[in-house]
């Protein structure tokens, strides 16, 4: 790929004709707009011009999947041709400018008036163009380094109840969760900074207890303080999770924006977890928003170690297939030859019957939270923990759970409990 471009390519819907809509989306995002203008000269196109590289026609629909006034007051009809449209951007245009770069593939494009549905599925970048960017600072290697987990995944859970605990109550469910014998420990994206428990005195109540933990039992239990904020606020917490000695924080990527999280990375050593909520609002309908493959991308140029991606069979909306390949992307390299992958974290209604789907379509580069088959295990969390690694074991053995469960009575307690919800 050439190094001063760098290439967005989507799916677009629209009445007009293909490649006449693409020309204007490669116009409008970048020298052009809706009429040439005086200046806008041909040595000008040819040097900030963006190109459309190829389009392919792929559907035809009776009805347009959005609305548009637009069209609608030119009198236009159908049918309406959904196409993949590929178009190369000079990387001379934006530079080494993050929400620029996000502004020109995902930006006014939503809005213009010759589509009635427009999504970014994919954005490639060069090695030479991702490496002007931030490069996660632990990633995969040192968060298994940190947790002390060289091989499998990393067993993690989220703090329940989401809200409510005070600093003192979160310490002490966080003691009985180092003693279960997990690797991660998370806030919700809910609870930041609450009045009942700021972080202030969270943090220091609960790294006094995984540092007590650690110089028991040699085990650093990795927990991500959840310090999303406007940025001078969650550059403060970072250095106070720091001091007590924590390894990870949290931030909630959506909300903090992509400039912040950009200068938290700068800012901390610490890993950074990037929590996705609120993706489903630019991702669930097929016809708009943008895909996994380029929203991780944008936000691994700034510098995130763990991407959430769901769970497979869990919870939330998200098919096992999208699920899976969101991981994938997160293992891929964003350019040939760089080592810049992330850990993904799986999540959401997730316990050791979704183990197997896990194991066979994403393998154990990765870290498996869950919540509820943990902490409502009828035996506890210990048990609850042993649940999942005897069904890792079971996966990694090739032994059906069914099986593998008459030797493991943890697991069998999960497969009975949760089995019948």
């Amino acid at each position: 790929m050439k190094a001063d471009v760098y290439v967005a390519e989507y799916l677009v819907e629209s009445p007009l004709d293909p490649e006449r809509v693409a020309e204007i989306m490669a116009g409008e995002q970048s020298c052009g707009t809706f009429t040439r203008v005086q200046g806008e000269t041909d040595l000008l196109r040819q040097r900030a011009r963006a190109v459309v590289q190829n389009v392919q026609v792929l559907s035809q629909s009776d009805r347009p999947s959005l609305p548009n006034a637009w069209l609608e007051r030119k009198g236009v009809k159908g049918p309406w041709q959904q196409f993949r449209v590929r178009i190369g951007f000079p990387v001379a245009n934006v530079g080494n400018n993050l929400p620029t770069l996000a502004a020109t593939v995902a930006g006014n494009l939503y809005d213009l008036g010759e589509v009635t549905g427009l999504r970014l599925e994919s954005l490639l970048l060069s090695a030479e163009y991702r490496k002007t960017f931030d490069m996660p600072r632990v990633g995969l290697a040192g968060t298994r380094m940190a947790a002390g987990v060289a091989n499998g995944p990393l067993i993690g859970t989220i703090i329940k109840p989401n809200v409510g605990l005070s600093a003192k109550q979160t310490a002490e469910l966080v003691q009985q969760l180092c003693e279960a014998g997990v690797d991660f420990i998370k806030d919700d994206e809910i609870c930041a900074n609450p009045m009942h428990a700021p972080l202030a005195e969270r943090v220091p109540a609960v790294m006094k207890t995984i540092r007590e933990h650690q110089e028991r039992t040699g085990k650093h239990v990795m927990m991500a303080f959840n310090i999303s904020d406007e940025l001078d606020a969650m550059r403060a917490h970072a250095d106070l999770v720091e001091r007590e000695g924590g390894s990870c924080v949290m931030a909630s990527l959506n909300s903090c924006g992509m400039s912040a999280v950009q200068s938290l990375r700068r800012s901390t050593p610490l890993a950074l977890h990037g929590h996705r909520n609120g993706y489903g609002a630019f991702s669930r309908h097929p016809l708009l928003g943008i895909s996994f493959q380029a929203y991780q991308t944008l936000w691994r140029l700034a510098g995130v170690d763990h991407m959430h991606v769901h769970g497979l069979q869990g919870k939330f909306a998200q098919s096992d297939e999208e699920v899976i390949e969101s991981a994938r992307d997160c293992l891929q390299p964003l350019a040939t030859g760089l080592k810049d992958e992330v850990m993904p974290a799986f999540s959401s209604g997730q316990w050791a019957g979704t183990v197997p789907a896990t194991y066979a379509a994403a393998g154990e580069n990765l870290l498996f939270m869950s919540g509820g088959g943990i902490l409502a295990h009828p035996d506890g969390p210990a048990a609850g923990v042993a649940s999942l690694r005897q069904a890792w074991d079971a996966a990694r053995s090739g032994v059906a759970q069914e099986q593998f469960a008459k030797s493991a009575p943890e697991l069998q307690r999960a497969l009975d409990f949760f089995g019948s919800k």
